[in-house]
């Protein structure tokens, strides 16, 4: 798969596609560093550890299924983002991806900024110590109370996202008595090569303020002529798992043309522009993730071209990674419960949990990787799917994987790659509980988010 390709393919199919794999990998037993987080590695026996710690006694400890996070991982991969783009940048992570106290913290201490898009967002990041200015706050339906809460804790930036909102926001600001810095969100009319379902910047979806037929230009007019807001800068996002930056090419140019048209009519060259976050991981050996110094270097020069062309000064760039920096610090381990052959096809694996933990596959028939854990195999590969537990035929976790012909009952798989929106996308569709997130460092194990548990759910229930 090249970098300009997706995880999300063809609907379901009966059968494996034709030529989709051309053979089985050589060794089931090896693991591709490109899909696992840094740590995790296989111990003398042949079970996976991570953070020095093996799966078995994870599983035995907090159960399955479950979320194992690699700290050390998570916060090399912050450091590895605010070190390429240094101190001319600013780097948000995308909460939505996955947030929790201990993450905000973790953030905190690796300096970087928080990107959230809702109330409960923002609750957590500011209940975690998280500095107001160091959040924005994103968002197409904000609730006025959402907004009075972010205004009043003195957020740095509240990404505007319609008409509507520019008075929204401006009218609590100055009810409040204090002027928001705000960005503009813009579509800019980019097909990203990803997901319908992920793709952001073209005009036909709910985001942003479209630059075509001068909606976006007006936004600015009015939010430059209001007294409780102001503008920063113009906010684009163009989607999410891209590989490709042509479509951030394009983007910045329409973006750095906006802020020339900006300076021509109202004199004022606006200091700021995010350019979103959406830069692809891997699932599978088949990805081709860009590195962070990679992105920062492209996206540097692309606003500098763009921008000397305009006669313009360079504005300051902020970016929000989020998948690129959780993503892959996380895999999801499964206890296999049966496992059933079908003649001519494949066989089906099913373990305990499902789409109420990872709804991706069903949802953007995204693809994943998948090993035994537990224990090496010499065995024959088999073409397997691995599949959950609940009354639904798309519940659907790795579509077509190779598994050891020996596989069995009682066997710990795991699927790499989980830390971005499979816990914060999970349910309790069948009345399942929601799995808990583990954190792994130097050795030890600590839950960061808890099991859920059958008085959790009754709880909510009225009766």
């Amino acid at each position: 798969m090249s970098r300009s390709a997706h995880p999300a393919g063809p609907r379901h199919a009966d059968v494996l596609p034709e030529g989709h794999y051309s053979a089985p990998p050589a060794d089931l037993n090896v693991l591709d560093p490109k899909v696992w987080s840094r740590t995790v590695t296989r111990d003398a026996q042949g079970a996976l550890t991570v953070g020095g710690i093996e799966v078995a006694r994870l599983a035995e400890e907090f159960g399955t299924p479950a979320y194992f996070m690699d700290e050390a991982d998570f916060r090399a991969r912050c450091r590895s983002w605010r070190e390429a783009f240094g101190t001319e940048a600013d780097v948000f992570y995308a909460g939505k991806a996955f947030l929790s106290r201990a993450i905000v913290k973790w953030l905190y201490e690796e300096g970087l900024n928080l990107d959230v898009c809702s109330g409960g967002e923002l609750a957590t990041a500011l209940s975690a110590g998280m500095p107001a200015e160091r959040i924005a706050f994103h968002g197409n339906n904000k609730s006025e109370a959402e907004i009075e809460r972010a205004v009043e804790a003195g957020v740095g930036r509240i990404v505007l996202d319609s008409f509507q909102e520019i008075v929204r926001v401006a009218h609590i600001a100055q009810r409040l008595g204090k002027v928001q810095p705000v960005l503009i969100r813009v579509t800019v009319g980019v097909e990203a090569h990803t997901h319908e379902f992920i793709a952001t910047a073209h005009e036909d979806q709910k985001f942003g303020i479209a630059l075509a037929g001068g909606q976006a230009a007006e936004a600015v007019r009015r939010a430059l002529k209001l007294d409780g807001l102001e503008l920063l800068g113009i906010h684009s996002h163009i989607g999410s798992q891209i590989f490709d930056m042509a479509g951030f090419e394009v983007s910045a140019r329409r973006v750095v043309q906006l802020l020339a048209a900006i300076r021509d009519e109202h004199g004022v060259e606006l200091p700021e522009i995010d350019l979103g976050g959406g830069l692809g991981i891997a699932y599978t050996s088949e990805d081709d993730p860009r590195e962070p110094h990679e992105i920062a270097k492209a996206l540097s020069e692309i606003v500098a071209r763009e921008c000397d062309s305009a006669g313009l000064r360079a504005p300051r760039i902020s970016v929000e990674p989020g998948r690129a920096i959780v993503g892959p610090t996380a895999f999801t381990l499964y206890r296999v419960g049966t496992v059933k052959p079908l003649e001519g096809l494949r066989t089906y694996v099913s373990v305990d949990g499902g789409m109420s933990d990872n709804i991706r596959t069903a949802l953007y028939d995204a693809e994943y990787s998948v090993a035994l854990v537990s224990r090496t195999s010499t065995a024959e590969p088999m073409l397997s799917r691995v599949v959950g537990k609940h009354c639904e035929s798309g519940d659907i976790v790795v579509k077509d994987a190779f598994l050891p012909a020996d596989l069995a009952p009682g066997d710990l798989i795991a699927v790499p790659a989980t830390g971005a929106y499979c816990r914060s996308m999970a349910s309790n569709y069948n009345h399942a509980l929601r799995p808990p997130v583990v954190a792994v460092h130097d050795g030890e194990a600590r839950v960061i988010i808890r099991r859920e548990t059958e008085e959790d759910l009754l709880a909510l229930d009225v009766g």
